[in-house]
């Protein structure tokens, strides 16, 4: 019987053929916890007896998620995991460096048929290149940290494909809305996801990896976008899944069909097209994370918003994925176009995302955003209303002051 690529890779690890619902023990390539959850995964790791990590050239620690450091309780937890990083060689990540999951496939950390253990939920990111990253809790990571293995349940898997060409101006945030319309938000729950076909093998990295991303938004375990075309700048052998591989559901979409999308309050699933919601004021838009704030995504806004200015009653928020995203963004003009176009950056981090700083919104605001989720009380404040858009969706909307079609902006 054919294996899919989950399958395939938990097999390698785990020293035998496994197939769905297997119950394994397998060894993990790499573990990596943000400012959010290493401080309890050391606290976890030392309450075990652990006295040395089983790899410290395998542990990463990442301080993103409140970077820099807002007040002094989270400044004391980032010292902790500089004083752990330090103690263990570990490799570190200093705040403003970048988001945990852009610094992993960026610094190429993380290579096709791995398994990567993250202590965020979002490690589904890794599937763009074909590794299996999925998220853990603080205590699991920490006895990672202490065994380097994971035990597993071997998900089933959605085959998801998507053909035809893709419209001029729909992104892989509105492709992937479109998937998340489809499955809801549980409807991968503790599944596999393969993202396969056509339009998929057009995409760059920074599109896989803002599809792989939202695959937790439907409840997925990991997920991985299938391999054609794929360019990493270094050689690799593409994991594919058998012809006969048994899927636990199958999902076609036309993407020659597809329109700009959105998320309307408070669920990533719910999603309309965006001419259903035109003309609605915006107060607050904002373009970064780990989902959409890569270079490509840094482009399109420029594109938009070049020679003109943010609507007046509307302010705009860029935080781009790393320092390396924001230097290739000063080199070639891209910053200078938005910050002349009245955007605000910040340095790069999770904070306006998750709610923890540089951005929260004000009570009855309405948020247009390019991360990955809108539930209520995301981006820290449980009176605002939040929607998700492609970063072109966004930056249209923060030009005209309301939901806008970004669709004009690319006519030619």
């Amino acid at each position: 019987m054919g294996q899919t690529i989950v399958e395939k890779i938990i097999s390698c690890h785990s020293g035998k053929k496994v197939y769905q619902n297997d119950l394994v023990v397998a060894e993990v390539d790499a573990a990596m916890a943000s400012d959010t959850t290493a401080p309890l995964a050391i606290q976890a790791f030392k309450s075990m007896g652990g006295k040395r990590v089983w790899d410290p050239k395998r542990c990463i620690l990442i301080i993103d998620h409140a970077a820099p450091a807002p007040n002094e309780r989270i400044a004391n937890l980032h010292l902790m995991m500089r004083e752990f990083a330090r103690e263990q060689k570990c490799i570190f990540f200093e705040a403003g460096i970048g988001i945990c999951h852009q610094l992993m496939i960026e610094k190429n950390i993380v290579r096709p048929g791995q398994i990567i253990t993250g202590a965020d939920s979002h490690s589904t990111c890794y599937g763009a290149v074909g590794a299996l990253g999925t998220g853990v809790g603080s205590t699991d990571l920490a006895a990672v940290f202490l065994t380097g293995k994971i035990w597993l349940k071997v998900p089933q898997t959605i085959k998801i494909e998507i053909q035809g060409p893709i419209p001029v101006g729909i992104q892989s945030k509105d492709l992937m809305l479109n998937v998340l319309r489809e499955t809801g938000i549980a409807g991968a729950t503790y599944q596999s996801m393969e993202l396969c076909g056509s339009a998929i093998s057009h995409l760059s990295l920074a599109g896989r990896t803002t599809m792989a991303n939202m695959m937790i938004e439907a409840g997925a375990k990991t997920g991985f976008v299938h391999p054609d075309n794929l360019d990493l700048p270094y050689t690799f052998t593409p994991v594919l899944p058998d012809p006969d591989a048994v899927y636990q559901r199958e999902i076609t979409l036309d993407a020659s069909a597809m329109q700009p999308m959105v998320s309307k309050p408070h669920s990533p699933d719910n999603v309309v097209p965006v001419m259903e919601l035109e003309g609605r004021k915006v107060d607050y838009a904002f373009i970064g994370t780990c989902v959409n704030g890569r270079l490509e995504d840094l482009h399109v806004a420029a594109r938009i918003l070049k020679g003109t200015r943010v609507h007046p009653d509307t302010r705009l928020v860029i935080g781009p994925a790393s320092r390396q995203v924001f230097l290739d963004g000063v080199n070639d003009g891209t910053v200078e176009i938005l910050t002349s176009a009245g955007a605000t950056f910040i340095p790069p981090g999770c904070g306006p995302c998750v709610g923890t700083h540089s951005g929260v919104p004000g009570n009855n605001e309405v948020v247009i955003s390019a991360g990955n989720r809108n539930f209520k009380g995301r981006m820290g404040n449980p009176n605002a209303r939040i929607y998700l858009a492609s970063p072109a969706t966004v930056a249209a909307s923060a030009r005209e002051g309301r939901i806008a079609n970004p669709l004009k902006y690319f006519q030619s």
